[in-house]
């Protein structure tokens, strides 16, 4: 009877020396990757978000297909907006409007997204929440509205579905691009 409680004792013991030691330092889950192509609250555009950075740890986005991807003369929507110059004659379609977010310690990526039709950035967040992608954006960090993008995994008429940088696929901002050319190998040749 003694050993069950001397055994009882320590089984309780261990118990609480786990209990207690979830409670002060809990592992943080690792957050799940946004990547993918989603369909806006709206159903107005698709966006394809994806890796990016030197090392593949910040999160880009692309509208990779637009309800209304013409104007009413049939051409296509143009940034005209744009605040920069130069970037005021390309398509929206394609272009890039989440810049480069990165992982905060609550496990959602921040930074910001461009919003052509206004030709102004804002501050959001976006994470995975079960099945779908939530976004969070806000104005002057005050002023903030969350949307609920769904996941699609076909591709629709005027869809790009290209890689991004090829012809048929969007297009990133010029300090977004991965620049990596491979170096040539070199050969040795032994010498007779």
């Amino acid at each position: 009877m003694r050993q069950m409680t001397l055994v009882s004792r320590i089984v309780v013991r261990t118990a609480l020396a786990i209990c207690q030691m979830a409670l002060v330092s809990p592992v943080a889950a690792a957050p799940a990757d946004p990547s993918g192509t989603w369909l806006t609250e709206d159903g107005r555009a698709r966006i394809r978000i994806e890796r990016c950075g030197s090392k593949q740890e910040q999160i880009c986005g692309y509208i990779v297909w637009a309800k209304e991807p013409n104007d009413a003369n049939g051409q296509p929507l143009k940034d005209l907006n744009n605040p920069d110059k130069t970037k005021q004659s390309r398509p929206v379609l394609g272009h890039q409007l989440i810049m480069g977010l990165k992982l905060n310690p609550a496990g959602r990526f921040e930074g910001q997204i461009y919003n052509a039709e206004k030709g102004k950035s804002y501050e959001i967040s976006l994470w995975r929440e079960a099945i779908d992608l939530k976004v969070k954006g806000c104005m002057m960090s005050i002023f903030c509205a969350t949307q609920t993008w769904t996941q699609t995994t076909n591709a629709v008429p005027g869809q790009l579905v290209g890689m991004t940088g090829d012809p048929n696929g969007p297009k990133a901002d010029k300090e977004w691009m991965q620049t990596t050319q491979a170096k040539p190998a070199t050969a040795t040749r032994a010498s007779k």
